[in-house]
């Protein structure tokens, strides 16, 4: 059913002179690496193709990438092609001007909020969306082509969101598709340096988490991150919301969360919601958000909405510990 659902993507790829490529808001890696790693495919295998990727909202530490496309007048969106990637609901799509493209697909590996675009492969099961741009890639080797630099944009994703392949949800083929891109050429130390490596006075923020981190009755680790501490450390929302993964190493600690004050008029408070075992997108959905079982993230508009969103997730454990073996 995939294989059908992948030709009759490249048919549409073949079909369409332009093409605008879109993603999710709050970039991250994965949305980055295959947005860009899938323009540069297209590029490299029909030169004469006009690829579009316009997104301003790049986060800091992955600006190593490079910048995306200038904007261009409403016209150069019409009778072109428009592919979504890694954006599971049409809210989250970070440029609205996908709405003026003939036709719309949506490549994705997260759980469905919603079906959009005219055509849809979905695959939660993938550990990344870069993977299933690799498959893809893989799937017609004979007739697309990639070099280095769309390798290392794909396989930025892929260590990202795998959380450098440790994470649930990678699978003999995460690695297979991986070794893809190695064979291709993928300056590793480079790349992790420039993904890994962080400033002195963030390694203090770091020590300031672990001082001041909370964890719940039945075992639920939170930290919040208001506005003051964001400028005590003069971190961007991106490095504040980084903070999530230095909660994921607790014994006895199967779900981890991260509240981040964003300062916007709304009043938002960012969430990041991790778990190992425990499924926890069912929350994030409640709270204006949504992901993977054991990755998710919500937003919440008041620090009594953050209570009780951490509630219902030290309930959520608790029923899980009482009900399970094995979660250590």
């Amino acid at each position: 059913m995939n294989r059908e659902k992948m030709e009759a993507i490249l048919a549409k790829i073949k079909e369409y002179d332009r093409i605008m490529i879109f993603r999710h808001l709050r970039n991250d890696g994965d949305c980055v690496g295959s947005s860009k790693g899938l323009k540069r495919i297209i590029q490299l295998t029909w030169p004469d193709k006009e690829v579009y990727l316009i997104d301003h909202d790049t986060a800091q530490y992955l600006e190593f990438m490079g910048p995306e496309d200038p904007e261009v007048p409403d016209e150069i969106y019409e009778n072109a092609l428009g592919i979504v990637v890694d954006t599971a609901s049409e809210a989250r799509i970070s440029n609205p001007k996908y709405k003026l493209c003939k036709e719309l697909i949506k490549i994705d590996h997260h759980i469905p909020l919603e079906d959009y675009g005219d055509l849809s492969w979905v695959e939660e099961e993938r550990s990344s969306c870069c993977e299933m741009i690799v498959v893809f890639y893989d799937a017609f080797k004979d007739q697309l082509k990639m070099d280095p630099e769309a390798a290392t944009y794909l396989y930025t994703g892929m260590v990202t969101d795998s959380g450098r392949f440790k994470y649930d949800g990678v699978t003999g083929d995460t690695l297979r598709m991986a070794a893809i891109l190695l064979d291709v050429g993928v300056d590793t130390q480079t790349l992790f340096a420039r993904l890994y490596l962080e400033a002195y006075e963030y390694l203090k923020f770091k020590a300031h988490i672990y001082e001041r981190m909370q964890i719940t009755p039945n075992g639920v680790a939170y930290i919040y991150i208001d506005r003051a501490m964001q400028e005590e450390f003069n971190l961007s929302l991106e490095q504040a919301s980084a903070c999530i993964g230095n909660l994921d190493s607790i014994r006895g600690c199967i779900s981890w969360l991260a509240f981040i004050e964003t300062g916007d008029e709304q009043g938002s408070i960012r969430v990041r919601l991790r778990s190992r075992f425990v499924h926890i997108n069912s929350i994030a959905e409640n709270y204006h958000g949504g992901g993977h079982a054991c990755a998710s993230g919500a937003t919440v508009y008041s620090r009594a909405e953050a209570d009780a969103l951490l509630a219902d997730t030290d309930a959520l454990v608790k029923e899980y510990k009482e009900t399970h073996e094995g979660w250590l």
